[in-house]
């Protein structure tokens, strides 16, 4: 069930990691940026929007993790569109023979065989320097960076000043970095710093996964993935309520170890030889 936000701006909560696709009603129809999760979350939002007649006119993928590129008939054939490098990534997987096997070693077993794959990942590439989703809509604001995955974006649906984050700026996750970047440190850090002098403009924040926040929360969740970012980079355990005892998800530790494993990884190659 749709819940709303802001005036406007519509979020559903999948069972799955407290997944969030945001709808924005428009004057045609609605935006959805990144639906989820089973084929019976995805038929129960279509049925919503349809009986309440607000067809999907656009949607929007903000980066190429297979659960923020989910689609399903039932949501019609608007047109999907991501940054150009999501679209690229997605074009790079969709090419090689056994992508759908490569896709199925990430999902949780307990939902794989909900998830529907037959659409997954048919992205529209925005040129780079597309501003903003082309929609007959509240301004919705692209906010690209390079933090977490190639092609990720925000989106600041302006009016109502709420930021569709991706998989960012989450209660109940904590940063998880690009490990193949080049540096996956600097490029969250300056991520982070994008959203920072948005500060301003946001009145709610809405995470890929997670709870949907406040001004506060935004604020409060920013300086909690910098602190975190920092520790990692510096090679320290963070003091992190998202990781360790009494964390939301307890499997977020062995993540936490892993990253900074990999990042240690990184910091040594260049020595190696």
């Amino acid at each position: 069930m749709l819940k709303q936000v802001a005036e406007g701006v519509h979020v559903h909560e999948s069972e799955f990691l407290q997944s969030n696709a945001v709808v924005v009603e428009g004057h045609d129809g609605v935006l959805l940026i990144d639906p989820g999760i089973t084929r019976a979350e995805l038929t129960g939002l279509a049925r919503e929007l349809r009986d309440t007649g607000r067809p999907v006119v656009a949607a929007f993928s903000t980066h190429p993790d297979w659960d923020h590129v989910l689609w399903h008939p039932d949501l019609g054939d608007a047109p999907r569109y991501g940054t150009a490098r999501n679209a690229e990534a997605m074009r790079d997987l969709l090419s090689q023979p056994d992508w759908i096997d490569q896709v199925a070693e990430g999902l949780p077993p307990e939902h794989a065989d909900d998830i529907p794959m037959e659409l997954l990942g048919l992205i529209t590439a925005l040129p780079a320097d597309a501003a903003t989703v082309p929609w007959r809509g509240p301004t919705a604001r692209i906010i690209e960076h390079r933090a977490h995955a190639p092609g990720h974006a925000a989106v600041l649906i302006e009016p109502q000043g709420v930021l569709v984050a991706g998989d960012m700026l989450s209660d109940i996750l904590m940063p998880f970095l690009d490990l193949a970047a080049d540096d996956p440190v600097g490029d969250h850090l300056a991520a982070l710093e994008r959203f920072e002098r948005l500060a301003d403009r946001v009145a709610v924040v809405v995470p890929g996964h997670g709870s949907v926040g406040g001004a506060a929360d935004f604020r409060a969740r920013l300086e909690l993935d910098r602190a975190y970012v920092e520790a990692v980079r510096d090679g320290r355990s963070p003091a992190d309520p998202r990781v360790g005892p009494g964390a939301p998800l307890d499997w977020l530790t062995d993540v936490d170890e892993w990253q900074l494993e990999r990042l240690a990884e990184k910091h040594r190659a260049p020595d190696s030889g």
